[in-house]
């Protein structure tokens, strides 16, 4: 059975990997336009990329993320945008605009960290967005980026400005990025366990119909060095066939963790300080995937593929196919 397959890909993407790499998705989202205060657009250059997915037979969506200069999501100046009714409908024109100048195949919204009073405003944008895109030409593809929650009440920014019951209602897709609990200042873990990504998705099904739902993969692990100090430690985010050689370079033995259903191992470096790596492999990215089929799912999103890494596709391959746009 073939599945939606999305991917992320920013512009400097070393133009074999865009090769390798658009034949096999059925959207690729280019990462990332920003948002002004007034509601236009801070474009992004993305020819190569959205010329390269359609070569590949891949529809480009362009992401649209409220960022500041530094690339950081700015929860105020989303706020802004949101809370102005003008605003936001100057924003849904750039969008439509956008597209429909640039031949793609739609939109990817990616605000996070939202304040909770502004879920409903974001759902709005979405769906204003949708009727607006639909008028044109009801091809167009909306898709949403849900940060990983497993209850309607969870607390903290990055959960709370998402409803995902509103959020799935307006969008066509929407990808749950079910991934990041171990992260850069955080302590040593898989990436992405099972078990929290059973949790996400289980929730998940309970507000947005199942046909709608892309489970997030992350193609990347970490390395910390150890030990970890709360506050002061960052990890190093590496590739998984870094993440292999760098094993092979120091001897050391990789494990698998069962009840993460995660690779992991501990080296010492030439300067005598000890490491633990954790990433994703064969048998890591299968135990992901085979959740697509089991839960029913529309497909699966990647973040991201700027590292080519063919163990993902040929995992994927054995499970189920890529839908393409006809």
């Amino acid at each position: 059975m073939e599945r939606i397959v999305n991917g992320y890909l920013y512009p400097s993407v070393q133009p074999q990997v865009l090769r390798q790499t658009a034949p096999k998705l059925t959207y690729l989202s280019m990462f990332t336009y920003g948002v002004t205060p007034q509601g236009g657009l801070v474009q992004l250059e993305d020819r190569s990329l959205a010329e390269g997915a359609w070569a590949g037979g891949a529809g480009p969506l362009m992401v649209l993320a409220a960022m500041d200069e530094e690339g950081n999501f700015d929860s105020n100046l989303a706020s802004q945008v949101l809370r102005d009714p003008a605003v936001r409908q100057n924003l849904v024109r750039s969008i439509v605009e956008n597209v429909a100048g640039k031949g793609l195949a739609g939109v990817d919204f990616d605000f996070e960290f939202l304040y909770p009073e502004d879920a409903e405003l974001y759902a709005a944008l979405v769906r204003e967005t949708k009727a607006a895109l639909a008028a044109v030409d009801p091809w167009y593809t909306v898709m949403v980026a849900l940060a990983p929650k497993t209850s309607d009440g969870q607390p903290g920014i990055l959960y709370e400005g998402h409803d995902y019951r509103a959020l799935g209602d307006a969008a066509d897709y929407a990808f749950l990025m079910t991934y990041e609990w171990g992260y850069t200042f955080g302590p040593p873990m898989a990436v992405a366990p099972l078990p929290q990504v059973r949790r996400v998705i289980q929730y998940g099904l309970s507000r947005i119909p199942r046909e709608k739902i892309l489970m997030g993969i992350p193609n990347y692990g970490y390395d910390w060095t150890l030990p970890f100090v709360q506050g002061e430690s960052r990890a190093e985010k590496i590739g998984n066939e870094e993440a292999e050689l760098r094993a092979k370079r120091y001897g050391a033995a990789v494990q698998f963790d069962e009840e993460s259903q995660s690779p992991y191992y501990r080296y010492r470096d030439a300067e005598g300080r000890e490491h633990e790596v954790w990433f994703e492999n064969r048998a890591s990215i299968r135990a992901k995937l085979q959740l697509i089929p089991e839960y029913g799912l529309a497909g699966v999103s990647y973040w991201n593929l700027m590292e080519y890494f063919p163990v993902l596709w040929e995992e994927q391959e054995g499970l189920f196919g890529t839908k393409k746009l006809g």
